[in-house]
């Protein structure tokens, strides 16, 4: 038979006290501080993973592009309606939209109609209207899993479908490849109805085709690192075709039109619309350059003249929401980390295709 007392310590054995249960909940919580890190780590890796493949998907679909039609793709301008007219960058297709076919994406590239515009929703751009389909399509391909989503509607109807990865024209705050005597250096650009020699002189491994950008925040009432100030007060060079907008030829008078951007950043008016979009072939759609290393604490800026987008030059740069720089794919189809150290002249020699400058793997 079991005393009384006997009894009363076996129940004392079966419980916890207050205080074993409370560090036995500290020990839990220090476990998960210690543990989260790292699984936020696993994420973002796995993360910058997915980016790199996405950029080494779009490299090898430039190349069979390039294999297939003995030229790189371009922004290319159409038709304007019920006029008939041919438009301008406003509205003009993207390299990414010419791609399409050859990074699985042949379905989306057959719902579009290359001979009209793909912006505007009045009776002037019924292209866009016809090309809804195709242009409103999510194509995971062009999203960096690390960034957020582009949030907003295409002039407020249509869900944009964003777009985290611009093709390059090069270490140039110009855009155009053809009808101009000082075009931009680098592969891509807008190019009218021919686009000219776009040889990659300084060797495919050596040139960067397409880089990555954060998404815009859509509130031009929050100004954030990734909106592109307005600055209509200083060009770079006197107009869009002088050599001072290529660097590292223009690179004294880059300094004072950056700075002076920043200067005004808090006070010009900004946009906030970058990486809306993959199928317009303009600056902060689908073109960017390569004038400052990813994630400079330097704005973009955008050279307005009254109009109402991104249609004019200006630093549309590489940012990425990855630690210590961000990924650029090379034209020979490799990826690299772009360190947000880099020095200028290598981001310059980077962008551009065919200046011969020499640049070291480990100079970035």
């Amino acid at each position: 038979m079991i005393s009384a007392h006997a009894r009363a310590s076996v129940t004392r054995r079966r419980g916890f006290t207050l205080i074993e249960l409370l560090v036995v909940i500290a020990i839990i919580g220090v476990l998960i501080a210690l543990l989260l890190p790292a699984v936020q780590a696993a994420r973002e890796a796995a993360r910058r993973s997915q980016c790199t493949n996405n950029l080494k998907q779009l490299a090898l679909g430039m190349a069979n592009y390039e294999s297939a039609n003995g030229c790189y793709p371009g922004s290319y301008p159409a038709t304007r309606l019920p006029a008939l007219t041919v438009g301008g960058t406003w509205g003009a297709w993207s390299p990414q939209s010419l791609m399409l076919p050859y990074i699985e994406q042949k379905p989306v590239y057959d719902s579009l109609n290359f001979n009209l515009l793909n912006q505007g929703d009045t009776a002037s751009y019924m292209g866009y209207v016809a090309n809804t389909t195709g242009v409103c399509t999510k194509i995971n391909v062009f999203l960096c899993p690390s960034s957020t989503p582009y949030v907003g509607a295409m002039y407020g109807t249509y869900n944009s479908p964003t777009n985290n990865y611009f093709a390059s024209v090069g270490s140039s705050v110009q855009w155009q490849l053809a009808g101009v005597t000082n075009p931009c250096n680098g592969v891509y650009g807008y190019g009218g109805p021919a686009l000219g020699n776009r040889d990659v002189r300084d060797g495919t491994s050596s040139t960067i085709a397409f880089g990555e950008w954060r998404t815009g925040d859509n509130n031009a009432n929050i100004r954030s690192i990734q909106d592109a100030v307005e600055i209509n007060t200083i060009n770079v060079g006197p107009n869009t075709d002088d050599p001072s907008n290529n660097m590292p030829y223009g690179g004294a008078l880059w300094q004072a039109y950056i700075s002076q951007c920043a200067a005004l950043a808090t006070s010009a008016p900004g946009r906030s619309w970058i990486a809306q979009r993959w199928d317009v072939g303009m600056f902060g759609r689908a073109l960017g350059n390569t004038l400052m290393a990813p994630n400079s604490p330097y704005p973009n800026c955008n050279k307005t003249t009254g109009n109402g987008d991104f249609d004019n030059y200006g630093v549309f740069g590489m940012s990425s929401y990855h630690g210590g720089g961000g990924n650029v794919a090379m034209c020979d189809g490799s990826v690299r980390f772009l360190k947000q150290t880099t020095a200028l002249q290598t981001v310059w020699a980077l962008g551009s295709r065919g200046q011969g400058e020499a640049i070291s793997q480990d100079s970035y």
